[in-house]
């Protein structure tokens, strides 16, 4: 059973989980408990759903001009807005807020992977001549 519901708990996972390792290797990010991190994560999920996309249409011609790498000013911006909004979670500045958003983005690639690979494969066709009866086009 795959319901929106439990796709958006993974993504929530996978979110907390690249948050978490961005204040374990990134210097200038902490969060003090479990809390702000659980509150930055909603936070930040809900930054990224809504406002990152305006971001993104509206600076569409930078992002073009640096070969999207502003779309990580843009995630470095949205980390940095979620320190500055969220107690208990800080980001001390631009270049950490940088780093956590490439540690982000560098999770939410991992786990994806992990997870598409995870699922059930499709079925795989039968190799030769088609079975008699079946569709075939002859020219």
């Amino acid at each position: 059973m795959n319901s929106p519901f439990r796709q958006l708990l993974v993504r929530w996972i996978v979110l907390a989980v690249g948050v978490l390792i961005a204040t374990q290797v990134v210097t200038g990010i902490h969060c003090r408990d479990l809390t702000a991190l659980v509150l930055a994560v909603l936070v930040l999920s809900f930054l990224n759903a809504i406002l990152k996309p305006l971001l993104i249409l509206f600076t569409l011609p930078f992002i073009f001009v640096t070969m999207g790498l502003g779309i990580v000013v843009i995630n470095a911006f949205l980390f940095l807005f979620v320190g500055r909004l969220v107690d208990g979670f800080t980001v001390s500045g631009f270049w950490p807020a940088v780093w956590g958003s490439l540690v982000l983005s560098l999770t939410n690639l991992v786990m994806s992977g992990f997870m598409r690979s995870s699922g059930p494969r499709p079925p795989v066709p039968p190799k030769g001549p088609a079975a008699p009866g079946g569709d075939v086009i002859d020219i």
